[in-house]
């Protein structure tokens, strides 16, 4: 047998140390997105059977992970860290960026309060191969591992843990942020770190005629919106964004890097819409643009409650859903007023004559109309103004500075008038009150299967989002905005959808439910409580992939998908 002698650099041995610790062998998916990392590059140089001898020599030497953390699993699981990835990047209590970096994308201040858990660890990924080896140690040592890209989930659980006691680490993939546009082929490759802001001022950069179907808050990353499902103002026109992905790239719980081939349609049908940080942490994801006229149109009209505004939010209701696919017309209801919000694909003259035919009450008029490109109006959506420049959209900065508590709903029949000037009376006409938001749901968004991928809530009229964010410290302040939410809620419990009363997941509310185990793993019958509500009939389906990709519940939190009975008994 022919013996391969090689010199190894330091960096190779302490990757292929990790690696080989977890009886592992490292899959490398390259694309224009996400080329080869330098460790990967020694790594496939190395001669096949070095590798197989070493993998050998691991294997009869090697461990399981530990079910649980304990001090001494922390203390080795930082020590494996510090053999496989730079140590600039791994950031603990005891660095003086900890910090800085925790609060860099905390969107809640609910989670940055004393007491809350708090991760022993911040992993700034640069690389995909930061985060296979974040993974692969974390298994080997017990010490789970947290997804954030944008740190966005209402309820902080891409940083922060309901469970004082434990022990976990955070993936910060903030760095991850490449964006690569075909524009010949209206496709892009972009990674989970990238802003929604980002994306669409590239698109906007690439070409006036293409853009991406998604949400409306600049500073929102791919890696949560697209897993969670993705609406926006393109969804009557295009679907969710998650309708529109190609393929990802992935790593799962064995530290593995899958594509979509590699992974299988089942895995590549969860991640998109089913909450990625179940099943794995996906890396990047390739999209597919969509066409758009090089002029379109927006406006937004303001009616109070002595124009008329409760007639002419329940007559909204049975008009906005079926509007022309290219109209997207949401409603925002503060104080004593309610504010409508259009965009439309399309010239001013043409949206002027539909809205005469389909909703003359309203009483829009050619000077209500704004022409603009779609990029800038990304901007009006999200701020209602044109004036801010275009490169707000670029903006990531984030000074957390509010509290946050978020319900929401969907809507199948008509709210009827008197609900409405109730709640007004009751909830909202006064000064300072938080919003109700009303989202359109109809045209492309009907059309969809709602097994076609796992966010199921394709024919309800419309989606509704109570928000309610404040800036006092304290707990009478707390107590007094999160009675508001609920208080709304409990209110709108008539008028909406029932068994299950439908909540979008990218909404997260952990009032609906937390996960418990038994033994070690979620248990399936407590996850169903809040799941089906997330997901419907989906759920099941998401805890049968979750059972194959995931087998020991790695990647867990207070509303992860559990594994399928029949599989956690196994």
């Amino acid at each position: 047998m022919a013996l391969y002698f090689i010199k190894w650099t330091e960096q190779q041995m302490k990757l292929w140390y990790v690696l080989l610790q977890d009886n592992f062998c490292m899959h490398i998916y390259t694309s224009p997105a996400l080329q080869p990392s330098r460790h990967a590059k020694l790594i496939m140089a190395t001669p096949p059977i070095i590798l197989h001898l070493l993998l050998t020599l691991f294997i009869l030497s090697g461990k399981t992970m530990s079910s649980s953390a304990s001090r001494d699993d922390v203390d080795a699981f930082l020590g494996c860290l510090s053999t496989a990835i730079p140590p600039s990047i791994v950031h603990t209590p005891a660095n003086n960026s900890y910090s800085p970096l925790l609060l860099s994308s905390v969107r809640n201040l609910r989670y940055a309060l004393p007491g809350t858990a708090k991760p022993l660890a911040i992993v700034a990924a640069t690389e995909p191969a930061h985060v296979q080896a974040t993974v692969l140690c974390g298994r080997r040592h017990g010490v789970r591992v947290r997804t954030r890209s944008g740190g966005h989930d209402y309820e902080g659980l891409s940083y922060a843990s309901l469970d004082p006691h434990e022990h976990f680490a955070v993936l910060d993939l903030a760095a991850l942020r490449a964006i690569h546009i075909d524009a010949a082929r209206a496709e892009a490759w972009v990674e989970s770190g990238a802003s929604l802001g980002e994306l669409y001022y590239t698109v906007g950069a690439a070409s006036r005629t293409l853009a991406f179907p998604a949400g409306s808050c600049p500073t929102v990353c791919l890696g949560g919106h697209l897993s969670g499902g993705g609406f926006g103002s393109l969804a009557r026109k295009y679907g969710l964004s998650a309708d529109n992905v190609l393929d990802a790239v992935v790593v799962d719980a064995r530290g593995r890097l899958l594509n979509r081939s590699a992974m299988g349609e089942d895995l590549f049908w969860a991640i998109r819409g089913g909450g990625g940080e179940s099943f794995g942490v996906i890396v990047s994801w390739k999209v597919r643009l969509v066409r758009v006229p090089e002029t379109v149109t927006v406006f937004g009209i303001r009616r109070f409650r002595n124009q008329s505004a409760a007639d002419l939010v329940t007559k909204w209701q049975g008009v906005a859903p079926f509007l022309p696919r290219d109209l997207y017309l949401r409603v925002l209801l503060q104080n004593p007023q309610a504010d409508f919000v259009a965009l439309f694909l399309g010239r001013c003259g043409r949206l002027a004559s539909i809205m005469r035919r389909r909703f003359p009450e309203l009483g829009m008029t050619p000077a209500d109309c704004q022409e603009i490109s779609w990029v800038n109006s990304t901007l009006f959506v999200e701020f209602f103004t044109t004036d801010k420049p275009l490169d707000v959209l670029l903006d990531r900065s984030n000074k957390p500075d509010y509290y946050l508590k978020v319900k929401s709903d969907h809507v199948e029949e008509p709210i009827p008038k008197r609900a409405w000037e109730g709640l007004w009376d009751k909830w909202l006409d006064q000064p300072g009150t938080p919003p109700i938001m009303l989202d359109p749901y109809g045209g492309r968004m009907s059309s969809i299967s709602p097994s076609a991928t796992p966010f199921p809530h394709r024919t309800y009229l419309y989606q509704l989002q109570i928000y309610s964010f404040w800036f006092e410290n304290g707990t009478d302040a707390l107590e007094k905005r999160i009675s508001w939410v609920k208080g709304v809620h409990k209110d709108l419990e008539p008028y909406v959808s029932k068994n299950p009363r439908a909540v979008y997941v990218n909404y997260r509310d952990l009032d609906l439910g937390t996960n418990e185990l038994e033994g070690n793993v979620t248990s399936y019958e407590k996850a169903k409580v809040w799941g089906e509500k997330y997901f419907k009939g989906n759920f099941e389906r998401l805890a049968a992939v979750k059972s194959k990709m995931d087998p020991h519940d790695f990647f867990r939190n207070e509303q992860s998908i559990p594994l399928f009975p029949a599989a956690a008994k196994g």
